[in-house]
This record gives structure tokens, sequence and C-alpha cells, in this order.
């Protein structure tokens, strides 16, 4: 299902309405550098479709999706000189999504980088009551 409440701001600069310092283009997806980025070369990759977020995305197009942030991602890696990658995608404000568009962040790390990895939850369990609960909307 195409999400149309409001036209985000990747998709005007899909249309060219908006600048962006391209990384990559196909009939499907587009890799440009963050505007706000984490380090040097971090890079967000779109679908051309406008989709709300990951989970609205229909799987054909996640596919494509896909394979375009594993290309981008290798040669992210090897031009920044990272020493490893985060990739990643933000469901809901909750989350930190801030544009409604499914897009896949793509974030070169270095070992001294001073970014931290999510902090745990100590409060969190995990338990065979969660895993059912989760295992009945499958």
């Amino acid at each position: 299902m195409t999400y149309t409440k409001e036209e985000s701001i990747f998709t005007k600069i899909i249309k060219g309405q908006i600048s962006c310092d391209k990384i990559y283009e196909n009939k499907d997806t587009l890799a440009f550098l963050d505007i706000n980025p984490i380090n040097e070369g971090h890079t967000l990759v779109i679908t051309k479709k406008e989709y709300k977020d990951f989970l609205d995305i229909p799987e054909t197009e996640l596919e494509n999706l896909s394979k375009t942030v594993q290309k981008v991602a290798k040669a992210v890696k090897k031009a920044t000189h990272a020493d490893g990658i985060n990739i990643s995608t933000n469901i809901g404000e909750a989350a930190g999504q801030v544009v409604f568009h499914v897009h896949v962040h793509i974030i070169p790390r270095f070992k001294n980088d001073g970014l931290k990895s999510w902090k745990r939850n100590s409060n969190a369990r995990t338990n065979k009551d969660i895993a059912q609960n989760i295992s009945k909307y499958l």
C-alpha cells in the first residue's frame, strides 16, 4: 500500500525539487548522504515509491531495497575505511522516525568514534510467554 498522507521530503528529493548528494540510483531506489550525518559517509537508502515505513513496504520492493542497501553499504565501508557499519531503520515516532517514507540508514562506524550501542533494559525479561505471544502473530 502506497503511503500518501503527504509528500515526504524524500519524494521531493526523488522529483528533483530538493537537491541531495546522490551516491546511487536505480529504477526502484535512491541512495544519498544524510544531511545530518552521525559519521562521515552516513547514507540513506530510500524507495522511489512512497511507503510509510519498513512494515508498509511490499516484499518485492523490500527485496530491491535490501539489495541496494547491501551494495551501497559495501561501498560506504570501503570508501570511509570504516571498522564496521550500522544498518538501521526506525518505525514510528517512538523509535525516532521523523520522515514517514521508508528509508534505511547506513552508518560507518569506527573503533573510537564515541558512539554507543543501545543500552540494555534490565527490566525487560525474555520468557516463553513473550515468545509465544509474538509467535501467534506470524
